[in-house]
């Protein structure tokens, strides 16, 4: 199974102007003319949203307005990043029931509080009634590190740099170039330690063996994947470290070759810190050559912006084997790991 092509949106804080469905269309035609595909030649068909952000139940079925479902396709859709829409589309092509499969995911949240809305996935009983947003507990979650005597400010601070500065070349991303750091936003993150918030969309498509080849130059075959999932109560977890990353890259072959790309989804500095240590990436791993989650991210499409980046960079011949991560919930919470090779180098 490989990723045959990749589209995304030209990140934006605000998309006042345009429906989740007018802002999804135009990436859902770049991503069928690049393979040739039309909707109907489409074997299975997977997306990833959240109805908490559209603010209404259901909302993906009117994302399939952009698809087009008559006549009838066979679709499916998680209420999760698009990550995990990608993993459900690998498994049904895996049990060889489709040879291509779409995958698409959006987010928009422009219209409401973001950093409330997130506060509905902690646990209901001791965590959620304190509305502790994502911000806060990241930073609780950066303090561990410093305490622990992992990071500091001036390496949370390069980070940032980094991811913008790579960025530049970047035309989807949503902060290019060099951002003040700015004032605490939480102590210790600031400003520039976090992801700006904004609107985006994604899609990938996948094909089996020879399927792929014929609408690929050089497909980004799928070594592996794998993705777990760590306590919900975030005071059982060692916040400074990331169990289920390393797990979901055992299983998916991240340790079996080294790889030379890795696309993390790292929305906070502190957060690449945990990724690379818990991956044993070094200094030769080119990490977020298009800037990360700390450029661009669109609740619910970050993720799988991840997997068609890394997957893009093989298909360019940028990259040989690349390492792509997603990730759900508080702190690190739910970790999904794919491994990306070559022609050359696929197995």
């Amino acid at each position: 199974m490989a990723v045959v092509a990749f589209a995304q949106t030209r990140h934006r804080r605000r998309t006042d102007d345009s429906s989740e469905v007018e802002m999804l269309m135009p990436v859902l035609h770049r991503v069928l003319g690049a393979t040739g595909l039309r909707t109907g030649d489409i074997g299975f068909t997977c997306s990833g949203s959240s109805d908490y952000l559209a603010g209404r139940a259901f909302s993906f079925t009117m994302a399939l307005d952009g698809v087009g479902a008559w006549p009838p396709i066979s679709e499916s859709h998680v209420e999760m990043d698009g990550a995990w829409a990608l993993y459900e589309a690998w498994v049904k092509l895996l049990t060889g029931q489709a040879d291509t499969a779409l995958v698409y995911a959006y987010g928009k949240t422009s219209p409401g509080e973001v950093r409330d809305v997130l506060t509905r996935q902690l646990d209901p009983y001791y965590a959620a009634p304190l509305w502790p947003d994502p911000v806060a507990l990241a930073a609780l979650q950066a303090q561990a590190l410093i305490d622990a005597g992992e990071t500091g400010e001036p390496e949370l601070a390069a980070v940032a740099a980094r991811s913008r500065g790579d960025a530049s070349a970047n035309p989807h991303a949503q902060l290019q170039g060099e951002i003040p750091r700015g004032e605490y936003l939480v102590r210790p993150l600031r400003v520039s330690d976090c992801p700006p918030v904004g609107d985006g969309a994604a899609a990938v498509i996948l094909a089996a063996g020879d399927r792929a080849r014929e609408l690929c130059g050089r497909p980004a075959w799928i070594r592996g994947m794998d993705h777990r999932i760590e306590a919900h109560s975030l005071g059982v977890r060692d916040l400074t470290r990331s169990p289920s990353t390393r797990l979901a890259a055992e299983r998916a072959g991240a340790f079996e070759r080294p790889v030379d790309t890795a696309e993390l989804h790292a929305p906070f500095t502190s957060q690449e810190i945990v990724l690379r240590r818990s991956l044993d990436l070094d200094d030769r791993v080119r990490v977020n050559p298009s800037g990360g989650a700390l450029a661009a991210n669109p609740v619910m499409a970050a993720g799988l912006i991840r997997i068609g980046e890394a997957a893009a960079r093989i298909h360019r011949g940028e990259s040989d084997r690349a390492l792509a991560h997603a990730t759900s919930g508080p702190c690190l919470q739910q970790n999904l790991v794919a491994v990306l090779e070559g022609e050359a180098h696929a197995r």
